[in-house]
């Protein structure tokens, strides 16, 4: 927990944003698991903890955007609930920890928003990604369940988006927490991968634990496989086996609800073929480009193109590529090797405020999304600010099915080697990333260094 004052000047700056009218914020509630009393570890609302901080199920916040009064609603445990949670510090207790001026029961927040309704005021919501809080904000609103998108509030989430995206000296000692948990993760992957024959589960597990151990559990389902061409590859049922290569994407919150996001590619066994020297030095190549690049100031999307052409110049090197690199670049033949995009916002969310809606998080009125294939996947294209926090994560995929479809359509000829891809078929895929902070005048790559050339990984994994 931060600062009282955080919160207060927080709340404050979102009503002077919104201006007018009632701003809800719904906290998430409790997810049973396989019946009611056995429940999923419960995970908050992000902007619910970024205003009024608490971890906890069933609570809810209002701020007056007209006169700035603030409100935290939830009901007080009852002796039922006492003997399976233990005492817990009541609603207006809560309240003053946090400096919200008025706090009241769920029947006191339907009293508040049914009087608002009456009085024609607006209210402010967010869209919901739980039907839990689907449910919730139809019963508040009398809205259709199938209509609450249509009246979630573009302006709130403008005004959220706006505060978010910009971390504080406090966020980012939060982040580095979650980046130098991560770095006991993936080099703990490291050793474990020297070992043939070692399940994916047994590395991905033992991951998993690290990150709890931290203080937070894992902020995305750990991605660990050997099948690297799967971009989201969640299964870990396979033996590691000489000649694969081991995706390892995975990070963790901190208890303060912070996230890091790492994602390194080592070669079972310990040491880099050639192969698999020569296409990971090409991806280096582009993460280490993106990064030189990025500074407040340059719309994240030219050093999404400045990575794929540095990827499709050491592809050339190999012979996987030839021609006019700029051309292909231009032309998207680079969504054949990297079909997704460099990165995205990092914060309280691994992909920081996505669920309000790509297009005003990484996009804004000067930038829009291309419809170009793997350009499109791109989720973050705006210009750069001081203060954000990204991820750069080049890659690069071999896989079959895609080839397949662009060798048959005879798409991307003049730049793809097509005989030569044949043979990388069974290589897999390699992706390196980093959590950067964008400074005042350039970056700065956040946590302890986590080993990504060839030498450094040989030498960790020996």
């Amino acid at each position: 927990m931060f600062n009282k004052n955080t919160y207060i000047e927080r709340r404050k700056q979102l009503a002077k944003d919104v201006k007018d009218g009632l701003i809800l914020i719904l906290g998430n509630t409790d997810s049973a698991f396989n019946y009611t009393a056995n429940i999923y570890t419960f995970r908050q609302d992000s902007s619910f903890r970024y205003f009024f901080e608490y971890n906890l199920a069933d609570l809810s916040g209002v701020i007056d955007a007209n006169t700035g009064e603030d409100y935290l609603f939830g009901d007080d445990v009852e002796i039922d609930d006492i003997i399976w949670t233990g005492e817990v510090a009541s609603i207006r207790e809560r309240a003053d920890v946090i400096g919200v001026k008025h706090s009241g029961s769920k029947q006191d927040l339907k009293n508040l928003l049914e009087a608002a309704i009456l009085q024609g005021r607006h209210i402010h919501f967010l869209p919901p990604y739980r039907a839990e809080n689907r449910n919730t904000l139809s019963s508040l609103l009398h809205i259709k369940k199938d209509h609450i998108e249509k009246f979630a509030s573009l302006e709130l989430r403008k005004a959220i988006v706006k505060q978010r995206s910009i971390k504080s000296l406090e966020e980012i000692v939060e982040i580095e927490k979650a980046v130098d948990t991560a770095y006991e993760m993936h080099t703990t992957m490291m050793r474990m991968a020297r070992n043939l024959g070692t399940y994916e589960y047994q590395i991905a597990g033992t991951m998993e634990g690290i990150a709890l151990s931290g203080g937070g559990p894992v902020s995305f389902p750990i991605i660990l496989t050997t099948h690297g061409e799967i971009l989201h590859g969640h299964d870990h049922s396979l033996q590691l086996r000489e000649g694969r290569m081991l995706v390892s994407d995975a990070g963790c919150e901190t208890p303060s609800g912070y996230c890091s996001d790492i994602t390194r590619t080592v070669p079972c066994g310990g040491k880099f073929n050639q192969r698999q020297k020569d296409v990971y030095e090409a991806v280096l190549n582009a993460n280490l480009a993106a990064q030189e690049a990025i500074r407040p100031g340059v719309e994240y999307k030219q050093i999404h193109l400045l990575a794929v052409k540095t990827l499709g110049e050491g592809l050339k090197s190999i012979g996987l590529m030839k021609g006019d690199i700029d051309a292909a670049v231009s032309e998207g033949a680079m969504g054949v090797f990297m079909p997704h995009g460099l990165g995205h916002m990092l914060g309280m969310d691994v992909h920081d405020m996505e669920n309000f809606d790509e297009s005003i998080v990484g996009y804004d009125e000067k930038t829009s999304r291309s419809t170009q294939f793997g350009l499109k996947s791109l989720r973050l294209g705006r210009t750069l600010e001081d203060g954000m926090v990204i991820t750069n994560e080049p890659g690069c995929y071999f896989i079959p099915a895609l080839i397949d479809k662009f060798k048959s359509e005879n798409k991307f000829k003049d730049f793809v080697n097509y005989d030569l891809l044949e043979t990388y078929k069974d290589f897999g895929g390699i992706r390196i990333e980093d959590d950067i902070l964008v400074t005042d005048k350039s970056n700065r790559v956040l946590g302890k260094p986590i080993p990504k050339t060839v030498k450094e990984i040989e030498e960790i994994m020996s």
